[in-house]
């Protein structure tokens, strides 16, 4: 770990502004109005070796509100397009994120942090309500983990802003080991900027997978490991019943990890078809659908790449995209259901539990939390009151039984409890922290915060949270602001 440093010792570097001005903007933040620190993030702190004291001082909220930079700082937006919903848009770009410098290989960004060329008519801000829910979020899945961009910290304000309504503004200082998105390469071959394209290419190469550099056809093994990530991601995924909700090619990282939470959320009742964004009419990112999806936004990325390599190499990758996903499924439900030494029917046995789920529309964290307790030959009951109807629970209970007997059961367990999370952060539960914060209580947040940083501990003082969500609050959908 590198030496701690307060915020006016730390410099920055830039790598990104090494390549052509088509890349970016640079442009400097534009202070919210009457900023205040609503949470930092200590673990974040010291991965970028700031002093943990800096946190609690005048010049970190600065530092948010794009006031205060860092040594070498040299803010900037980036240029990319992207499929939104299916449809290409050739120009997008950062529109309320402004980059700030990396520390340690990481890239610091502000998100709300005012307007920049890209932000298309937007105010370039972000509502209290939708920064809340980014700055868990991200803690929540790097603790579950499933690779996410991190957040250091997160300010409010007294700022107007209007969406639906007059709400206030924050920001969010995200940092992510890249924010090269697909739509970044979508960017530059759609406009037939050929030598942009490389750059760009060796660049993510140089920053994030420098083991390709000298290797003969690097573009091709660069796609292939792209492709595994986000494989990868998908199973990731859905092992958890997350709903990304806005799945298009410029919210698909590069490098893998879970990028740009807007209209998220965990399943409330286990359903196939679940929406979580109410843009979204024809459930085009439905749950049951990212998978197909990631592996859309790889042929998608794959026509950017055909500039780089030839494009019979880049579908012999693709073909094994299908193959890895299910692997990497299998891996992690294996895990979640305290199997081992993998048996012939364990596909079927695991595509069983999600069929029963999708027709009882049982809570699906409650139902593997609860499963991790249960004993070969064990009563039912606990799991059986999770759904209106007994059947086809039972029958599949009974399959389950039959291929645990033979299991260490306190192994079993052990693994089950680590690999099955008493706590996710449900859009209700979001929802409360943003109600009280929304009226300058921020202990919600700083509850949510405990969770999400331990999700598979007990923490006795929130069990309402780790029971079933409640009726009225199941499964809103939410709109790209949130």
């Amino acid at each position: 770990m590198h030496e701690t440093k307060t915020l006016k010792e730390i410099q920055v570097s830039n790598p990104y502004l090494s390549l052509d001005s088509e890349f970016y903007e640079r442009v400097k933040p534009t202070p919210l109005v009457k900023p205040h620190l609503i949470h930092a993030n200590k673990t974040v702190a010291k991965q970028l070796g700031i002093d943990e004291k800096e946190l609690e001082s005048d010049t970190f909220v600065k530092l948010l509100n794009g006031e205060f930079h860092f040594k070498g700082a040299e803010p900037f937006a980036m240029s990319y397009a992207g499929h939104q919903f299916g449809y290409f848009v050739p120009q997008l770009g950062d529109g309320r994120a402004i980059n700030i410098g990396s520390i340690n290989k990481l890239g610091l960004q502000l998100k709300g942090a005012g307007q920049t060329k890209y932000s298309r008519n937007g105010d370039g801000r972000a509502v209290l309500r939708s920064s809340i829910r980014e700055y868990l979020m991200s803690e929540a899945m790097i603790n579950l983990g499933i690779p996410s961009t991190l957040c250091l910290g997160i300010i409010g304000s007294e700022h107007g802003i209007y969406r639906e309504k007059t709400e206030t503004g924050a920001i969010v200082c995200r940092v992510s080991d890249s924010w090269v998105r697909f739509g970044t390469f979508e960017y530059f071959a759609a406009h037939g900027l050929y030598p942009e394209l490389k750059a760009l290419a060796d660049h993510v190469i140089e920053e994030n997978f420098p083991h390709l550099k000298g290797k003969a056809d690097p573009y091709n093994l660069l796609f292939n490991e792209v492709l595994a990530k986000t494989a990868r991601l998908m199973a990731q995924w859905m092992s958890v019943g997350f709903n990304h909700g806005v799945m298009n090619t410029d919210n698909m990282s590069i490098t893998g990890v879970t990028i740009d939470y807007g209209p998220f959320a965990f399943l409330d009742d286990f359903h196939y078809q679940n929406i979580c964004n109410h843009t979204d009419t024809k459930g085009r990112y439905a749950y049951i659908n990212q998978p197909a999806v990631g592996k859309w936004n790889l042929q998608a990325l794959m026509s950017a790449f055909s500039y780089l390599t030839p494009i019979e190499g880049l579908r012999q990758c693709l073909n094994f995209y299908d193959l890895g996903y299910v692997r990497y499924t299998h891996y992690y439900m294996t895990k979640k259901l305290g199997l081992e030494r993998t048996t012939k029917n364990d596909p079927q046995l695991i595509e069983e539990m999600f069929n029963m789920l999708n027709t009882l529309q049982v809570d699906y964290t409650v139902f593997l939390r609860t499963l991790s307790h249960f004993e070969y030959k064990d009563n039912r009951e606990e799991l059986l009151k999770l759904g209106l109807y007994h059947e086809p629970m039972n029958s599949w209970l009974d399959k389950y039984d039959e291929r645990i007997k033979d299991i260490n059961a306190t192994e079993r367990k052990e693994q089950m409890l680590s690999n099955n999370p008493k706590y996710v952060l449900k859009n209700y539960m979001l929802q409360e922290a943003i109600d009280a914060a929304e009226k300058g209580d921020f202990s919600v947040v700083d509850d949510l915060f405990k969770i999400a940083q331990t999700p598979f501990d007990e923490h006795e003082a929130f069990e309402r949270w780790a029971k079933p969500t409640p009726k009225a609050f199941k499964n809103q959908k939410l709109s790209c602001s949130s």
